[in-house]
């Protein structure tokens, strides 16, 4: 079952979300949109999360917009406050759902490029979190504490990928291989966004593709890895 549902911050304001709820709960997951906003692309990974086992919540970060034109994304992406959306909406989507206490009563982060760039940030704010798993995309190295990563994060990176460079993900990689994490890291021959199936190339952005097989692999894995730390 899918429903919206209101959410409280750790500040006490209240923000909105999108809730796709398992039959028989694992455990939970928040799941961070890309810059698009909380549409129906990012919904359908929910209630995929849910049909798996995990009831998921998605927390509306645009505050009830989305665009399918770039140019209006990048707007929109360029006016959220990354530290407010990191430290309140997500972490406060991760608290309701701890509340929840479903299954094993484990939540975790996941994200997709700019929700991918968040997660990392969530990860380090939210004590809360049990896993992280990534999907292509990584804020600026220096907002990144690797020491602050307590929890085990996956990572699912595209070396064709325009948009995080495969050098950026190398230092990255240096930089938790240094501190001590626990990281895991998976590359593979494909573009960006290559586990959105609606990403498509020459269409809308003609540096993201599509590739169903690489989606599926990174999908088995972050299924293992979500099963390993929230079943």
């Amino acid at each position: 079952m899918s429903q919206r549902i209101q959410f409280q911050r750790p500040d006490g304001a209240s923000v909105s979300g999108h809730l796709a709820e398992a039959a028989e709960p694992l455990g939970a997951v928040v799941v961070i949109q890309e810059w698009w906003g909380l549409n129906d692309q990012i919904r359908g990974v929910a209630e995929r999360f849910a049909s798996a086992g995990f009831t998921a919540l998605v927390p509306d970060l645009y505050r009830g917009k989305s665009t399918v034109e770039a140019e209006e994304a990048e707007h929109l992406k360029g006016d959220l406050d990354f530290a407010d959306a990191a430290a309140q909406d997500i972490r406060g989507a991760l608290l309701h759902l701890k509340g929840l206490k479903l299954g094993s009563g484990k939540v975790g982060i996941t994200g997709y490029c700019m929700g991918g760039a968040l997660t990392w940030l969530a990860a380090q704010q939210s004590p809360e979190a049990d896993a992280a798993v990534v999907w292509y995309g990584m804020p600026p190295l220096k907002a990144i504490d690797a020491a602050k990563l307590k929890l085990p994060v996956q990572a699912h990176w595209a070396t064709q990928d325009e948009f995080f460079a495969i050098d950026q993900v190398d230092a990255l990689e240096a930089k938790l291989k240094e501190a001590g994490a626990r990281y895991e890291g998976h590359r593979y021959l494909a573009r960006h966004a290559f586990a959105n199936e609606t990403a498509q190339g020459a269409g809308r952005i003609p540096q993201t593709q599509y590739d169903a097989a690489w989606a599926q692999l990174a999908w088995d894995r972050a299924m293992r890895f979500f099963g390993q730390h929230l079943g």
